[in-house]
């Protein structure tokens, strides 16, 4: 396709089935762009000589267009999109309903629009989409009641209901735009293709989305962190769901929903990810109008003692932390602030402070090279000019660079004082909280700017034995394998204890004694995925009871699953877990971004506790070693109560060697390693499990 971003400068739009029929969308459109489009517009009706006042064509031909909205039927729109490509129009938005939405027959019709755009190179949006507007050129081919004011922030939808919304609440609150895209259902450009756009776009200060679905996450992973390095990007994702893992065979499955995958993608590609609307637009605002900090420490400056506390508590809940002032900005404060005033952060100026005592501890509080950001809080009294408050606010942020939200909390007195805010990009609210939220917002970012990417390791394995293992399953007409696949750990170095799969006592015996010591034993079967459950894990196994374990071990099965196919006992060397860390590495395919890695505390409690990190692969040795930092379990790999701590950069390692052998193997869908058991001298994997497709092998 070609590029998203030819949408938004045409000179002449052409509408295709623009109409003066009342309540029509073709009428809307043809209204809308009448109103402020700086270009020609062209209606296309051969039932019209005219469409309200403006000379209409019969066809797309005629209308020697560079954007074709298209607002006929479902049935025609097809044709109309082959005209406009035969016609040379390459920028298209079909707004009409009826396709992939509505079924089997509307599926089949935007196929082949799909193929039509390919064929004719087009850059398409839509279908059943409400249109876009870009706001330099008076842009608006959409059927929205609002226009949306000029701005910075350039916003795309999968919702076009949710963009008359916002268009509605935007123009209250003097929100702006640049462009904005209602995606509707990306038969050809999708959200990927517009963060590309709008990441070469220089008026494009911060990209915003609202976002149901992402078609091509790895994609939109690539593109994104390219484009976070100049340009925010802050979506939300709605479908907070673990629809993915409801036939899940792993652990990791059972635990990774596609939520856990668009979490990890997001925060990978460096895109910020709002919970909420009003958390979306208030990322947006804050980025596109404020620098970013120096640090992540803040001053709290206020006149009301509980806003103050609401605050420091909001700071608490928040990544950021309060600032610790210098001894000479502390004694700059004690000269502007009257005794009973608090000088330490966050900072009191008690309720009599004039507009002259509140700037002038401002002034101090920003010249401390230890504040990276601020809020000013203030409640409203009879000696507090919120006017000339903001003022203050705008000259001392201008003056020092460091970035500021305010909490003037208040009515009308706070409304008016806010425009002098906003025409600089100093957000206000009432609540404390979300003026806390917003400067972690802008750390946050400042964070994805600095981070540096690093390209996987590839290490030196044995891609062809592990194909062979992976074959087993094909072989055997499953799906699963389980421990007779250790060799797969094996051939890409993950280190794993000393043993074998047999199908006899008196071999099991034979690699007892060759091991050594007492031993591990567990029944293998593809169809016994918990087997600790049904009693079929025997540990500590003596030599002279070998025997007597493996028969006990294989009735156990038999009994609890008659059915099932048992291919032995594994006879494993022992490994004392009491002197290490029982962790778990584990991978599942998501149909979005692709292989999804987890790494947490693991054992036989694993689904119950659930302390679990995620990344999509694949992983660079920098993702690997913050998964060991995230996981609550943390300071049990670093040596809790006395222990020696475990060897994290063997757990990393093998992260990144798991990384490796599912991105080398689609076939792979779901992997377990659980126990890898991490301690001061290394890792060993003591049991793995997986779910394969033979067809992709």
């Amino acid at each position: 396709m070609g590029e998203a971003s030819a949408l938004f400068g045409p000179e002449r739009v052409a509408v295709v089935g623009a109409t003066e029929r009342e309540g029509s969308v073709g009428r809307a459109i043809v209204e809308n762009l009448r109103a402020d489009f700086r270009g020609t517009v062209v209606p296309v009706n051969p039932n019209y000589e005219t469409v309200l006042g403006i000379p209409c064509v019969d066809d797309l031909s005629a209308a020697r267009a560079d954007l074709a909205v298209v607002v006929v039927p479902a049935a025609a729109a097809v044709d109309v999109v082959r005209e406009a490509g035969e016609a040379g129009v390459r920028n298209v938005v079909v707004v009409s309903a009826g396709f992939g939405e509505t079924g089997s027959e509307g599926a089949a019709r935007e196929r082949e629009l799909r193929e039509v755009a390919e064929r004719y190179d087009l850059n398409l949006v839509g279908p059943n989409c409400l249109g876009i507007i870009s706001t330099p050129s008076g842009l608006n081919a959409t059927f929205a009641p609002t226009n949306a004011r000029p701005g910075s922030m350039s916003f795309m939808s999968q919702s076009g209901a949710f963009v008359t919304a916002v268009l509605d609440w935007a123009s209250d609150r003097n929100v702006g735009f640049k462009d904005v895209v209602s995606l509707g259902n990306k038969a050809v450009l999708d959200e990927t293709d517009f963060v590309r756009a709008w990441g070469d776009d220089p008026e494009t200060d911060v990209i915003v989305g609202y976002l149901e679905s992402i078609d091509d996450g790895q994609a939109f992973l690539e593109a994104a962190r390219e484009v976070t390095r100049e340009t925010p990007v802050v979506v939300v994702k709605s479908g907070r769901t673990d629809a993915g893992a409801q036939a899940a065979s792993s652990h990791t499955g059972a635990i990774a929903g596609s939520d856990e995958a668009y979490d990890a993608g997001l925060e990978q590609a460096g895109v910020i990810r709002a919970e909420t609307v009003q958390d979306l637009f208030d990322a947006a605002q804050v980025l596109a109008g404020q620098p970013l900090p120096s640090t992540d420490d803040v001053a709290v400056i206020t006149n009301a003692g509980g806003p103050g506390v609401m605050a420091t508590d909001a700071v608490g809940d928040s990544d950021l932390s309060l600032a610790s002032f210098a001894g000479e900005t502390i004694d700059g404060l004690r000269e502007v602030l009257p005794e009973t005033a608090n000088v330490y952060n966050p900072v009191d100026a008690i309720g009599d402070a004039d507009n002259d005592r509140f700037r002038r501890a401002l002034d101090v509080a920003l010249a401390d090279d230890d504040v990276g950001c601020a809020v000013v809080l203030a409640a409203p009294t009879a000696v507090l000019d919120f006017e000339r408050l903001a003022e203050d606010v705008v000259s001392l942020q201008e003056s020092h660079g460091t970035p500021i939200t305010t909490c003037l909390m208040g009515g009308e007195r706070a409304r008016r004082a806010e425009s002098a805010l906003n025409e600089v990009g100093i957000p206000n609210y009432f609540d404390p909280a979300r003026a806390v939220r917003s400067l972690e917002v802008l750390a946050q970012y400042r964070h994805v700017r600095e981070r540096e990417y690093e390209t996987p390791t590839e290490f030196d394995v044995n891609r062809e034995a592990a194909r062979e293992i992976l074959q087993r399953a094909e072989e055997r007409d499953t799906t699963r394998l389980g421990v007779e696949a250790m060799g797969l750990l094996d051939a890409y170095g993950i280190e794993t204890p000393a043993g074998e799969v047999v199908d006899s006592p008196v071999d099991a015996l034979d690699v007892a004694e060759s091991i050594g010591g007492p031993v591990a034993m567990k029944i293998v079967s593809p169809d016994i995925l918990h087997k600790s459950d049904i009693g079929g894990v025997r540990v500590g196994v003596a030599n002279e009871d070998v025997y007597d374990a493996y028969e006990d071990l294989i009735t156990r099965a038999r009994n609890y699953q008659p059915d099932a196919t048992i291919l032995g006992v594994q006879v494993q060397e022992m490994v004392d877990i009491d002197a290490g860390v029982e962790t778990i590495v584990g991978t599942t395919r998501d149909p979005q971004f692709g292989p999804l890695l987890m790494f947490g505390l693991g054992g036989i409690f694993v689904e119950v506790m659930e302390d679990t990190t995620f990344r999509v692969a694949p992983v660079s040795g920098s993702d690997a070693h913050e998964m060991t930092e995230e996981i609550q379990a943390a300071p049990l790999l670093r040596g809790a109560r006395g222990r020696d701590p475990v060897d994290r950069e063997a757990i990393a390692e093998s992260i990144q060697r798991l990384s490796q052998l599912v991105t080398d193997f689609p076939a792979i869908l779901e992997l377990d390693v659980n126990p890898l058991v991490a301690t001061p001298d290394g890792v060993e994997a003591i049991d793995v499990r997986l779910t394969v497709d033979p067809e992709k092998l």
